[in-house]
C-alpha cells in the first residue's frame, strides 16, 4: 500500500454546536470497546442455507439496520409483512438515480441559476462558485442517504466508496461522477466495476494514473489495483513475492495501464466534459510478461483496450473472489473471520461469485438471506459507524428535514456532513487509499469508531434531538415528535410495553428485565405503573392541556435521552 494520506479536505465543515454533553457516558467506553457478543461459536456447515427460522419484527429490523442507514417502524413492519424473500427483492430492486445536486444560493454562477444543477457546467474564476458546488455536493449526498427508503443501494455505495477510496480530488464535478458510478453499479458486476474505476477521472487523479506514461511509468495505481482492489497481498513468500502477486507484476501491470489521462478538471470551457481520454503516444506498446502468480500470462499491445485484458487476467485467480467476499462479510456481518468462517462462509460465497461471473447481487443476497446472517450471535456485535449512528437516529425517530427552504435544506445537509465528520468518518475523504481503518485494522476493527473524541459528538447528537432539537428558520424546531412516536405503539399507556417496543426498535437484541426496570425508573421514578397510565390517558383525553402535555413530554424525552445513551444503542 502506498503512503498516500489525506491532506486537509475541502469537504470539511464545522458542525453545529450545542451544550448538552453527558460526560458520564465516557465510562461506558470499556463496554463498547469489548462487546460481549461473539459470532463464531457453534457455526454449522449449513449456515449459508436460507434462513428458515422466525420472521418477526426482530429479524426484519436486523436485516434493514445492516442494509440501510436506519429505518422507521413502518418500514420494518412492511418487511415483516413481505417476508424475507420479498424483503431481499425490495432491497435489491432497481432504483432511479437521485436528482443531481443544485445551486442552492449562489448568484455569482453565470452558468447555473438557483435551483438548477451544476454537474455539467463549466467554472469561472470565482471562489464562491467552487465553494457552493462543493457544499451542494455534500449536502445532497447526506439527504440522498436520509431518503434512501428500503434499498441496499446507498449502503453498498458507501462500501465501494471505502473499497475504491478516493480523496483530495477537489473538483466536485469529478467527485459527483465518481460517486454516481459507484451508485449505478452498486450491486452489479465486480469485474466490470474494476474496469470502470481504472479509467474513472477521479481515480486517475487520486492514484496518479494520469501520470502513468511509457517514458515514466507510475506504479501507484497498479499496486493498489492488486493489493487493495482485487486480490490482496497474502503472506510474503519470498523477495518481492507476496503469494498472490509479485513486484514484477506491479511493474508490468503499470506498463499495461499507461496512456490514460483525465480531462475537464476545473475547466472553464463549455466544450470540455469530465472524462478519461487515451493518448496512444503515452502508452507502452511492448509486451508485458506477468509472473507465475498469473500463470505467466503475456499481454501484447492492445492500446486503449489493454486495461480490460489486465483485469480479466487478474480475475482468473480464485483469490479475487475470496478477497471481495471477505470485505463484504466484514461490512455486513462481522469483522472476525477465523478458519471456520473461512471454510464454511467465505469459500462457498466465493464459489457462488465465480459461478455468477462476479455479479455481486446474487452472492450478497445469498449471504443476507442465510441462517448465518440471522444467527442471534450476529445481532449486535458491530459498533455502528458514524453514518449508521447519525442517520439511524433520524430514521428511527422519523425526523424529517423540510424542503420548503432550499438553502436551509442544503445547509442542514452540509452541517450534518461536518458533524458526522467530527466522528471521524467523512464520506468523500477516507483517511487513506485503504479506506477507513475500522474495516481493516486488526485487531480492533469497528471498535476504532469509539474513543474519547468521537463519543462526545455522538452523545451531543442524541441529546440535542431527544430534547431541545435543532432550530429551523421561522422559529421552528427539528426534533423528535415524542407524541406521534408513542401513538404508534400498541399500548403507550402501559409503561412496560412502551419501553419494550421502543427498545425493540432501537436495539439489536431484547433488553433484560433489569434494563426494563431501570428505564421505567427514568420514566416514572419511584412510582407504580398505573401512575404513568393515568397521566398518559389524561393527556390523550385533553392534549390541549399544556400542563399535562408538558409533563408527559418531559418524561418521554428524558426516557429517550437515557435509551440513546445506553451502549446497546451504539451497536448494530
Amino acid at each position: 500500500m502506498t503512503q498516500l494520506e489525506n491532506k486537509k479536505s475541502p469537504f470539511s465543515f464545522k458542525p453545529f454546536t450545542g451544550s448538552l454533553v453527558k460526560e458520564s457516558l465516557i465510562t461506558n467506553i470499556p463496554l463498547l470497546m469489548n462487546p460481549t457478543l461473539s459470532v463464531n461459536s457453534g457455526l454449522q456447515i449449513d449456515q449459508l442455507s436460507p434462513h428458515s427460522g422466525d420472521w418477526t419484527f426482530a429479524e426484519a429490523n436486523h436485516l434493514l439496520r445492516r442494509t440501510t442507514f436506519g429505518c422507521t417502524a413502518e418500514q420494518i413492519q412492511q418487511s415483516v409483512n413481505l417476508g424475507l424473500a420479498e424483503s431481499l427483492n425490495l432491497l435489491f430492486s432497481d432504483q432511479v438515480q437521485p436528482d443531481p445536486p443544485v445551486n442552492f444560493f449562489s448568484q455569482k454562477d453565470p452558468y447555473v441559476a438557483i435551483g438548477e444543477t451544476w454537474v455539467e457546467a463549466p467554472y469561472i474564476n470565482e471562489p464562491e462558485v467552487r465553494n457552493y458546488r462543493t457544499r451542494s455536493l455534500v449536502g445532497w449526498q447526506v439527504h440522498t442517504l436520509l431518503e434512501e427508503g428500503i434499498s441496499i443501494r446507498e449502503k453498498l455505495t458507501l462500501f465501494w466508496n471505502n473499497h475504491f477510496a478516493v480523496a483530495n480530488v477537489n473538483d466536485p464535478k469529478y467527485v459527483y461522477r465518481y460517486i454516481s458510478l459507484l451508485r449505478s453499479e452498486a450491486w452489479g458486476n465486480f469485474r466490470e466495476l474494476v474496469k470502470a474505476m481504472i479509467i474513472d477521472p477521479a481515480m486517475l487523479r487520486f492514484l496518479n494514473g494520469n501520470q502513468n506514461a511509457a517514458a515514466s511509468p507510475n506504479e501507484n495505481f497498479a499496486r493498489e489495483l492488486l493489493e487493495l482492489f482485487t486480490i490482496g497481498k497474502g503472506p510474503l513468500a519470498g523477495p518481492g513475492d507476496y503469494t498472490h502477486y509479485t513486484e514484477d507484476d506491479v511493474r508490468e501491470v503499470a506498463r499495461a495501464l499507461t496512456g490514460w489521462r483525465d480531462q475537464g478538471y476545473f475547466t472553464p470551457s463549455e466544450d470540455i466534459a469530465v472524462q478519461a481520454v487515451f493518448r496512444p503516444f503515452r502508452h507502452d506498446q511492448g509486451e508485458k510478461q506477468l509472473s507465475h502468480r498469473f500463470d505467466n500470462a503475456l499481454i501484447s499491445n492492445q492500446g486503449e483496450e489493454e486495461y480490460k485484458t489486465v483485469v480479466d487476467i487478474i480475475f482468473r485467480q480464485r483469490e479475487v473472489a475470496r478477497f471481495i467476499c471477505r470485505k463484504l462479510y466484514r461490512w455486513f456481518v462481522y469483522y472476525e473471520i477465523d478458519e471456520n468462517i473461512e471454510n464454511t462462509i467465505i469459500e462457498p460465497l466465493a464459489q457462488i461469485l465465480i459461478d455468477q461471473e462476479y455479479e455481486i447481487k446474487p452472492t450478497l443476497k445469498m449471504l443476507l438471506g442465510s441462517q448465518h446472517f440471522f444467527d442471534v450471535l450476529n445481532r449486535g456485535p458491530m459498533i455502528k459507524n458514524p453514518y449508521d449512528f447519525a442517520l439511524g437516529l433520524f430514521k428511527q425517530n422519523e425526523i424529517t428535514v423540510p424542503k420548503d427552504n432550499l438553502k436551509f435544506y442544503y445547509d442542514f445537509g452540509v452541517q450534518l456532513y461536518g458533524f458526522i465528520g467530527s466522528m471521524e468518518m467523512e464520506y468523500f475523504a477516507p483517511p487513506s487509499v485503504a479506506g477507513w481503518k475500522a474495516y481493516y485494522q486488526e485487531p480492533v476493527f469497528y471498535r476504532i469508531w469509539i474513543n474519547s473524541s468521537t463519543l462526545r459528538p455522538r452523545m451531543l447528537l442524541t441529546d440535542v434531538f431527544a430534547t431541545v432539537g435543532f432550530r429551523l428558520p421561522g422559529n421552528r424546531q427539528l426534533q423528535i415528535d415524542v407524541f406521534d412516536m408513542v401513538a404508534q405503539l400498541s399500548q403507550p399507556g402501559d409503561p412496560n410495553l412502551l419501553i419494550q417496543e421502543l427498545a425493540d426498535r432501537f436495539y439489536p437484541q431484547s433488553i433484560t428485565e433489569e434494563q426494563l426496570t431501570g428505564l421505567k425508573e427514568i420514566l416514572i421514578p419511584g412510582l407504580p405503573d398505573f401512575e404513568w397510565t393515568v397521566e398518559y390517558n389524561l393527556y390523550r383525553e385533553d392534549p390541549s392541556n399544556n400542563e399535562i402535555r408538558a409533563s408527559v413530554e418531559l418524561k418521554l424525552r428524558t426516557l429517550l435521552r437515557k435509551m440513546f445513551s445506553l451502549p446497546e444503542y451504539y451497536l448494530s
